[in-house]
């Protein structure tokens, strides 16, 4: 086994003894070595991890439990990619190769090997049939998914950390340790133009959800908008200081997030190329940051070995959780039916006002309070100006319905109860556990 795989839950295994670690935190926590790429599922329900601990994890973006551990690689993991259904990820590694896996068994599907060294980047078609990766041996190879075989290979003008497939998976777009992006016709594999202006080498790539623009990110500390077609600079915006390592667009095209050395992420308006939100998500770098498909939140990954969930609007971390033992847990010991389910609510809001500070507002004298009033806690705007009170009906639709379609913009991450029966249980529960004493 991999030195650095040695970690246990809350344990770690130093010299073939167990040492207890304290559980401080939610978060997306696991790894053994720095979280080098972070992607979400098209249906924002899962989170993809990858890591120098060499392995890919997949986890639940509601409870930010995880679900699954991807262990085939041989060298640390670079990058991470859901297809565009969510059944399928691509990992990348420094042993030279890619996996395609499948998310419902999460086992591999095929071995995609041919570079020559490490594999930086991959990218699946918009129909996911095709996948292309880039490696520092300045190759980009092109892949049949259905068969595993590379159909294409190109050579890039220096080692490639970034592909992308534009133009309904005709082109790809491709960026390095050179300033120059290039363009490559993925039929005959002839080079179709290149895009100069960054001062030094590309670090990552982001089309646009409609195809026709291009976010380049620098270790020039600048990311820039062009038009794929024109292949003309749109905007320059110069970041934060520090290299930038990330960017992507959001699900919208009109705004861009980026994460670097510093450890920010930032959300930034295309128009104007200012900043609308920055949040300092990590002390060590933040290698790789991704919107959630409604644009609500963002997850990044850092060098300090995690992965965390931000709500862009207020800057909020969602998921902290408080040192087990701060408070009392009664659902852990609880035979009442709706107290397994209250474990996930648990993560993300303590039982009363006395309780520890956690990223939803506390659950004390929740029946009949006022949705929106506990005192000192920074609501987002979805909850500062309504006019209902928490009872049976206001939470079974919150849960019934999701918090994204009830309250449109919320913090809440996505957590229905579709059974109505243990929807029923819950509330039963919530109410016993959160009654005046």
């Amino acid at each position: 086994m991999h030195p650095m795989k040695m970690r246990v839950g809350a344990s770690l295994v130093v010299a073939g003894l167990m040492l207890s670690m304290p559980v401080v935190q939610a978060d997306f926590i696991g790894h053994g070595g720095m979280v080098r790429s972070v992607d979400v599922s098209p249906d924002g329900s899962r989170v993809i991890t990858g890591s120098f601990d060499y392995t890919a994890r997949v986890w639940s973006f509601g409870d930010q439990t995880e679900i699954a551990v991807l262990d085939h690689h041989e060298g640390p993991v670079t990058s991470v990619t859901f297809g565009p259904s969510g059944k399928r990820a691509l990992t990348t590694s420094d042993d030279f190769t890619a996996f395609l896996w499948d998310m419902d068994t999460f086992q591999p599907i095929h071995r995609l090997s041919g570079h020559k060294h490490k594999v930086m980047t991959s990218t699946f078609s918009k129909n996911g049939k095709m996948a292309a990766t880039g490696a520092w041996d300045r190759s980009i190879k092109v892949w049949d998914l259905e068969t595993g075989k590379e159909t294409q290979s190109l050579t890039a003008k220096s080692p490639v950390n970034a592909v992308r497939f534009f133009d309904e998976g005709k082109m790809l777009v491709s960026g390095g340790h050179h300033p120059t992006i290039e363009l490559w016709d993925v039929k005959t594999g002839d080079a179709r133009g290149k895009i100069e202006g960054h001062l030094m080498g590309i670090t990552a790539l982001s089309v646009s959800p409609d195809g026709n623009q291009l976010l380049s990110a620098s270790i020039d500390k600048s990311i820039r908008l062009w038009d794929l077609e024109t292949q003309k600079e749109l905007q320059k915006i110069d970041v934060r200081d520090g290299q930038v390592y990330d960017v992507s667009f959001s699900p919208d095209g009109t705004h861009a997030l980026t994460s670097g050395k510093d450890g920010y992420i930032v959300e930034w308006n295309l128009e104007t190329g200012k900043p609308i939100n920055e949040v300092s998500a990590h002390e060590r770098i933040a290698w790789s940051v991704k919107f959630t498909p409604d644009g609500r939140f963002a997850v990044s990954a850092s060098s300090d070995e995690q992965a965390r969930v931000w709500h862009m609007e207020t800057g909020d971390r969602i998921g902290l959780m408080a040192r087990i033992g701060a408070e009392p847990q009664p659902w852990l010991e609880s035979d009442h039916p709706g107290a397994k389910i209250y474990t996930k609510c648990a993560n993300c809001h303590a039982l009363n006002a006395e309780g520890p500070s956690r990223s939803g507002p506390h659950f004390g004298a929740l029946f009949g309070r006022k949705a929106g009033s506990v005192k000192g806690y920074r609501y987002s705007s979805a909850l500062t100006d309504v006019d209902f009170e928490w009872d049976e009906k206001s939470i079974f639709r919150l849960f019934d319905e999701g918090p994204d379609k009830m309250l449109p913009g919320t913090k809440m991450p996505v957590q229905r109860v579709t059974d109505a029966a243990e929807l029923n249980d819950l509330i039963d529960y919530l109410r016993e556990l959160t009654a005046p004493q």
